[in-house]
């Protein structure tokens, strides 16, 4: 297939700038069991749309302020953009300059504190804190982001570009479809008898990258860390025991499930994984989606066509527009079953 079979055209100014004042005053389309047509709900309706004994499944990543403004020690300004913690000193990222760093110079910061460039990994730097990282990113980071979002970051937005259950910190960007959850929501379908498991998957900012190949097989994934749980396995299991459906929430979630299933069978996983996911995937886990709407040729957008096939996927991106559906990570869901 080509990466030309997954554009659309989208107004810019559908792409939003800003969240909502509530998380789930946000628009719900629903594509509908057996290829009916699409459906205009609000996210708020999501737990009538379920069924008691159906399992939600979430990522549990937190987003950590990884983007830093500093300077070399000759002046120049630095702009430093965290792909991954390796530990609490040490960092893969991108480096934003005027000229390379080399080996051994150090971006420093406002209190003194630095990032020494220790090294290469592939089309990455590898920086190490002068103290603990995690210390440095909350004085100075902030949140990163993503590049369609034209302002700069600010206060609220370390609390609105995070899901209410984040726990786990290592994300550069959010696992958006969670961004609608509120408590009272995660509390309702609760006492329906909607289960849930969480799964951590750290979103990189590979995420953003364009596919730069016209045949999308020859498309490289970057890696991102993710963890399944034997916990996870066992709730899956006993919810296709039972009849019930395994809902993800957001592409994340199906990776981290998908790539745990990988050898035929849902086991616990821990590390890296590449898996990209498109038309003619086999999917092993998961019955459903809850996803935000993605970037035009995106290996976003070709995973949920691989769930909901591409002309149907793409026929409801132009109903999305056509209705003035807010589009990217602040903007407005889908729900299919």
């Amino acid at each position: 297939m080509k990466k030309r079979d997954f554009h659309f055209d989208l107004p810019q100014q559908l792409i939003a700038q800003q969240p909502l004042e509530r998380r789930s005053d946000s628009r719900l389309l629903q594509l509908p069991r057996g290829g009916g047509a699409v459906a205009d709900r609000m996210f708020r309706e999501l737990p009538g749309l379920l069924e008691a004994g159906d399992l939600l499944v979430f990522n549990d990543t937190r987003v950590i302020p990884a983007r830093l403004f500093g300077k070399k020690e000759t002046g120049g300004r630095v702009e430093v953009m965290l792909e991954r913690m390796l530990n609490d000193r040490e960092c893969l990222a991108q480096l934003r300059l005027s000229k390379p760093l080399r080996e051994g110079g150090r971006v420093m910061l406002e209190d003194g504190s630095s990032l020494e460039l220790v090294g290469r990994e592939g089309s990455f730097f590898r920086l190490r804190a002068s103290g603990r990282l995690s210390e440095i990113l909350e004085r100075h980071g902030h949140i990163p982001l993503p590049p369609y979002i034209t302002r700069e970051d600010t206060a609220s937005d370390r609390e609105r570009y995070q899901t209410v259950y984040a726990r786990a910190p290592g994300a550069v960007a959010a696992p958006t479809a969670g961004l609608h959850f509120e408590q009272s929501t995660l509390d309702e379908l609760e006492g329906m008898g909607v289960e849930r498991a969480e799964v951590t998957l750290h979103v990189g900012a590979g995420t953003f990258q364009p596919v730069r190949a016209e045949n999308i097989e020859d498309h490289e994934m970057h890696a991102e860390y993710l963890e399944v749980s034997a916990e996870v396995c066992d709730a899956v299991a006993h919810t296709k025991e039972r009849g019930g459906r395994v809902i993800a929430v957001g592409t994340t979630a199906v990776r981290s499930l998908e790539t745990a299933a990988a050898g035929g069978q849902l086991e616990p996983y821990a590390g890296d994984s590449r898996i990209f996911i498109y038309p003619g995937f086999e999917f092993r886990v998961i019955d459903g989606l809850v996803t935000n709407f993605h970037l035009p040729e995106s290996t976003l957008l070709m995973l949920v066509s691989a769930l909901a096939g591409r002309d149907r996927v793409l026929a409801a991106y132009r109903h999305a527009v056509e209705e003035r559906y807010r589009f990217f990570s602040y903007g407005d869901a889908m729900l299919i079953l």
